[in-house]
């Protein structure tokens, strides 16, 4: 590839994160009015779409879809150890690690 073609795709890149962020800030403005509505199906789109925003931007970034979900379950583990307090009151974060790890 030669060096302009490589400016390219850099500049195609940086444009591409760009409009990650905004999808990924336009989901989450979605997903609290579907939770000021309660619309369930608003709010399992908006989540479902920033789900895929997320490892797309990952990807974008030079990460691999394998390394992110590396890296979250480090995370789960991480938090359920150092007692956050999501894993205290509900278990959540062993119930999605175990869940991460089935699939």
């Amino acid at each position: 590839m030669s060096r302009p073609e490589r400016g390219v795709q850099f500049a195609k890149s940086v444009k591409v994160i760009e409009w990650l962020k905004t999808e990924i800030l336009d989901q989450i403005a979605n997903l609290f009015r579907g939770i000021l509505h309660a619309n369930q199906h608003m709010m399992i789109d908006s989540l479902s779409s920033l789900v895929i925003s997320v490892y797309v931007m990952a990807r974008r970034m030079g990460f691999s879809f394998r390394e992110l979900d590396q890296a979250v379950i480090h995370k789960l583990r991480e938090h359920v150890h150092e007692g956050h307090q999501l894993e205290q009151w509900y278990g959540d974060l062993s119930s999605l690690e175990e869940y991460v790890n089935k699939r």
